[in-house]
């Protein structure tokens, strides 16, 4: 057996051996109707979208950048970017759910934002080829991950080197979270921090934009 080949084995069975963390989270999303989620998620009294221009303000983007937002929903998140980066720079809005991934494009052409790419992904990867984006963006999100360290190596794979991993996503505090929060979310914040960090990434800081969810700024070591 070539050495290449020992390689290749080794990188997949351990992504396929991970069990499931939160078996049938994502059920929801098979078929969703897109207007009734963007009614859900672009509402008023929803901290991220509430906060989402401190959001982008707070990201370290650059014109002509490469913008990964995984899990990206209704494109709220996607269309800022693709604004703020400007023609030059790319972003890829990537969901398990293939309505959304397909609104969102054309939601974005109808805006004259034609930066944006759309991928649909699966519970295991970000769908994306090895170095190709600067920056990968998750909000409320993580929470979704079914296999969270296959999901972690994808993403390290998908960054250049030194690239940069936002995780926003709601704080878990018995006594001070919401029922739905303590019952819905798999992690708390630190939690999220050691799973990340196991994955070969670095905290820079944590963003003090947020009150009911938290904002991680990560690094690619």
């Amino acid at each position: 057996m070539s050495l290449a080949l020992v390689l290749a084995l080794a990188a997949v069975f351990p992504a396929l051996a991970e069990q499931s963390v939160s078996p049938g989270i994502n059920q929801g999303y098979k078929n969703p109707d897109f207007r009734q989620w963007q009614a859900r998620f672009e509402r008023p009294g929803r901290e991220v979208f509430d906060k989402r221009m401190q959001i982008v303000d707070a990201l370290p983007l650059k014109a002509g950048s490469r913008v990964a937002d995984l899990g990206a929903g209704t494109g709220l998140f996607a269309r800022l970017f693709a604004a703020r980066l400007g023609p030059k720079g790319k972003v890829y809005a990537i969901d398990i759910s293939s309505n959304f991934v397909k609104a969102i494009v054309k939601d974005s052409r109808r805006r004259g934002l034609l930066n944006v790419t759309g991928i649909v992904n699966s519970p295991r990867s970000t769908g994306l080829a090895p170095g190709t984006v600067d920056l990968v963006f998750t909000s409320n999100t993580y929470h979704h991950f079914e296999y969270p360290a296959s999901m972690l190596r994808s993403i390290h794979r998908s960054l250049v080197p030194g690239g940069l991993l936002v995780i926003i996503d709601f704080r878990k505090r018995k006594g001070v979270s919401s029922g739905w929060v303590m019952r819905h979310v798999r992690a708390n914040k630190e939690t999220v921090i050691a799973e990340v960090s196991r994955q070969g990434f670095e905290l820079l800081e944590e963003k003090p934009v947020l009150r009911v969810n938290y904002f991680l700024l990560f690094k690619k070591r």
